[in-house]
């Protein structure tokens, strides 16, 4: 079997493991088991780090049914091949070569030396990154909540934030609206969705280069689009939002900046929300469709296009621009299999996103348009921020919504990879003659 396929049938075994666990009366707080379906849509909820929802996670499941939760979220934002290394780390059992592939592959990584040693190092630095999130988090929930279920809300939210999932447990659907105006909240969780969501390889040569200038390629281009992407998002929210009455209206200047900035942040596929998103604009929800799509970066625990994925292109079109031959960006030049890959993944992305918003207009015909595109956007880029309300939907659009989170967890490339026959490793055997086409 195929190394992506075992990564898209190794989410699949996740999701439906999660969702038989999420039917125990057990994980039910009121003893009554929750359906197969809803279980189902949490369960994939949460291994592909969305945070859609169709039941209020902080009522509707019990503490068992919470670790549960927080534990596919784990598994889902590091990867299920996390799972794989810890029982060998525990173990002290060898990584084979076919494992060592399969890391590779849910890393994104193109070498496989070292991999071992990566995985453990993301591991760790996972976890504690998560510690020290949930240690700030909980110095303003246990004034709240108590000390034993501060902690926990601490705990569980610091995860929740670092896989850029978005599950609360706050409860009755509000998510973080109670805590808009703590800037510690809010500060804490944005910068752990952010660390999240810059992936494992930029933050390991972060480590290893302290200089922006020694940085490779790969993770300068990600931290440039993720800079411009975050503050332009949070420009664009601010300006649009900052008269009206259900979102910025009534903050002064500090909170809607605040709030402005969470926004964008949340968006790059995080889920958590600090305003009502029904009462955003349709200028702020078409904004909020593009950077949902475009979502956070490669071998990171956040979905979507990927942000090298959107710079890569955006290089392409000021190379033809120019009017030269090569893709360079910082003094180096960018191979031609990188664009291509790239376009290839925008355009299975958007043509699934199409299909998706075609299918839930034809099936919920009473919807705002944009509502549905916001939510096909939010379930393909694992975002999980919702306008409609998902609970609200049909049967069948919620289990669009399930393929679309998974789709979008999986990578729309390796889905199309895993799916197809075979991968082309090797250079074709023959050319045909080429031929001008016009295009433009």
């Amino acid at each position: 079997m195929s190394t992506t396929r075992v990564v898209v049938l190794g989410f699949a075994f996740v999701i439906l493991l999660g969702a038989l666990l999420l039917t125990l009366p057990i994980s039910s707080s009121t003893g009554v088991s929750v359906g197969f379906f809803d279980a189902l849509f949490t369960s994939t909820s949460c291994v592909c780090v969305t945070g859609l929802v169709v039941v209020d996670t902080g009522t509707a499941f019990s503490t068992f049914g919470h670790v549960v939760i927080i534990l596919l979220i784990q598994i889902g934002g590091l990867g299920f091949m996390s799972v794989a290394m810890l029982y060998f780390m525990l173990l002290g059992k060898r990584v084979t070569l076919g494992t060592r592939l399969v890391i590779q592959e849910s890393l994104n990584e193109d070498r496989i030396g070292g991999l071992v040693r990566m995985m453990r190092w993301v591991i760790f630095s996972a976890l504690s990154i998560e510690g020290i999130g949930a240690l700030i988090l909980s110095t303003r929930f246990i004034p709240i909540y108590g000390f034993g279920k501060g902690l926990w809300y601490g705990v569980f939210h610091s995860i929740s934030a670092f896989c850029n999932a978005g599950f609360d447990l706050i409860g009755n659907y509000q998510n973080l609206m109670p805590f808009q105006y703590d800037p510690v909240v809010n500060i804490t969780i944005c910068l752990l969705i952010i660390i999240g969501g810059l992936g494992f390889a930029v933050l390991q040569d972060i480590k290893h280069n302290r200089s922006f200038r020694k940085l490779r390629l790969h993770s300068k281009l990600v931290i440039t689009f993720t800079a411009i992407l975050l503050f332009g998002g949070t420009l664009i929210v601010l300006l649009v939002e900052w008269s009206n009455p259900a979102t910025l209206g009534p903050m002064n200047f500090f909170q809607k900046l605040q709030a402005a900035f969470f926004q964008s942040v949340t968006l790059r596929t995080a889920g958590f929300n600090t305003i009502d998103q029904a009462s955003l604009l349709p200028a702020t929800k078409m904004i909020s469709v593009i950077l949902m799509f475009i979502g956070a970066s490669p071998a990171s625990t956040g979905g979507g296009v990927k942000t090298s994925t959107m710079a890569v292109l955006c290089l392409n079109v000021r190379m033809v621009a120019r009017g030269r031959s090569e893709i360079a960006a910082y003094h180096r030049t960018i191979n031609r299999d990188t664009m291509q890959r790239a376009l290839a993944i925008v355009m299975i992305g958007l043509a699934v996103l199409l299909i998706d918003i075609m299918a839930l207009t034809l099936l919920e015909p009473q919807a705002n348009f944009l509502d549905l595109a916001f939510e096909c956007a939010s379930a393909l880029g694992t975002v999980g921020v919702s306008s409609v309300g998902t609970g609200t939907l049909e049967p069948v659009s919620r289990m669009l919504l399930i393929l679309a989170m998974y789709i979008g967890r999986v990578g729309p490339l390796t889905l199309t990879m895993a799916l197809g026959h075979k991968q082309a490793q090797t250079k074709d055997a023959f050319r045909y003659p080429e031929e001008r086409v016009l295009v433009g």
